[in-house]
């Protein structure tokens, strides 16, 4: 009996794949489904500086959850797969900015915590034209060295989702009224300590000069990098975990905190205003703008929240005749759009945050970091190249 007379036609007329296709179709597949998973639920990170330490360390690897926040819909959606911004091996951009896709985000399983280590964008590099402002205006433009054209201030830039990614510690959130004094953080009046896997640098003051330095070792110190002011003094970096034990040595004198004095400014921090004598130890109170909120117009808040208005929530902002504008028009408040955040390294005097580029917007918000998967230490010899207590290690 023929039972191919009972075959269905198009079976029979169907040719079969070739290994090369089921291999191209395969291939697809993979990168598809990476790509969803990169882009709406996990993806990995490398600490590339020392910003965050003692908490991540140079060469430890993470794993980043869009699901915690929600995950951002791309905003500039046609790109190459598993590039960021760059391709590997030409240096050319990774993505096409002709389409260009609003700020949106997917639900989320919470919103940003106070003390959550999060991945974002950098919120520096904007394209920018400002003409017949005050020169203490000009000086919001001044973060990357934009150069000058025509009495204009101009830098060419990325896209939002297609600058770096950096990570550091959300100190405040949207509303919150944020403080800085003597190196110690204050968080809507309350002093926020530094984690204990945080660090400043201290003077430490020796009774004797000739002491055993594999204690400092033994502890956590980085002994190569500790500055040697004589022979008795040296400063160092340290959490205060490690100083609490430090004390606890006979041959110890004193150790005390090191930081700028109230009267000493420094010229490039946030908000970049000649009226605020503000440095890394020392700045505040500034308050977070926050969705909703409305702030009043004047020449104490517009150096605060003038990039936020102006580059983060795109409208055109300008001073005539003693007065600003918004887009035109006369304002004397302005309600904001999105929510806010204030992002601080736990390395407080490594660390270029939020006290250099002040808050950072919530469409710049890439993820939260959930656990350290490999850590690789580089100056380390072959056999102790990876540091094994560090692994599956949680971020906290």
């Amino acid at each position: 009996m023929n039972w191919k007379f009972f075959s269905n036609k198009s079976d029979v007329n169907k040719k079969k794949k070739t290994k090369k296709r089921e291999w191209f179709d395969a291939i697809v597949f993979a990168v598809i489904a990476a790509t969803i998973i990169r882009v709406f639920f996990i993806e990995a990170y490398t600490i590339p500086s020392g910003s965050m330490e003692k908490s991540l360390l140079i060469g430890d690897y993470l794993f980043v959850s869009k699901v915690n926040y929600g995950a951002r819909i791309p905003m500039t959606p046609i790109a190459f797969p598993f590039a960021h911004h760059t391709m590997p091996i030409t240096g050319t951009k990774a993505y096409w900015d002709g389409v260009q896709w609003k700020y949106r985000r997917l639900p989320g399983l919470s919103d940003i915590k106070r003390n959550d280590v999060v991945v974002f964008n950098l919120p520096v590099g904007d394209t920018v034209a400002l003409e017949n402002q005050e020169p203490s205006y000009y000086n919001l433009v001044r973060e990357l060295g934009w150069k000058t054209v025509n009495s204009q201030y101009t830098i060419t830039s990325r896209p939002v989702d297609k600058r770096e990614n950096i990570i550091k510690r959300c100190i405040g959130i949207s509303g919150d009224i944020v403080s800085m004094k003597d190196g110690i953080v204050s968080v809507n009046g309350k002093i926020e300590p530094l984690k204990n896997t945080g660090q400043m640098p201290y003077k430490i003051q020796l009774k004797i000069p000739d002491v055993n330095f594999d204690v400092f070792k033994d502890l956590g110190f980085t002994v190569n990098e500790m500055e040697q002011i004589d022979a008795n003094n040296y400063v160092a970096n340290a959490t205060p975990k490690m100083i609490d034990e430090l004390k606890s040595f006979d041959f110890i004198k004193s150790v005390s905190l090191v930081v700028k004095p109230e009267t000493v400014a420094d010229g490039d921090l946030f908000p970049l205003d000649p009226n605020r004598k503000w440095n890394v130890d020392n700045f505040g109170p500034v308050k977070i703008p926050s969705m909703g909120w409305t702030v009043q117009l004047d020449s104490n808040t517009m150096p605060l929240y003038y990039r936020a208005i102006r580059t983060y929530e795109g409208n055109k902002v300008e001073k005539k005749g003693g007065a600003w504008y918004i887009n035109d028009k006369p304002a004397t408040t302005y309600t904001f759009k999105m929510n806010y955040y204030w992002m601080m390294g736990d390395n407080r005097h490594n660390s270029t945050d939020s006290r250099y580029w002040g808050f950072v917007p919530e469409d710049h918000i890439v993820g939260k970091a959930l656990f350290i998967w490999m850590s690789w230490d580089k100056d380390a010899s072959f056999f102790h190249k990876v540091r094994w207590n560090r692994l599956l290690r949680g971020i906290n």
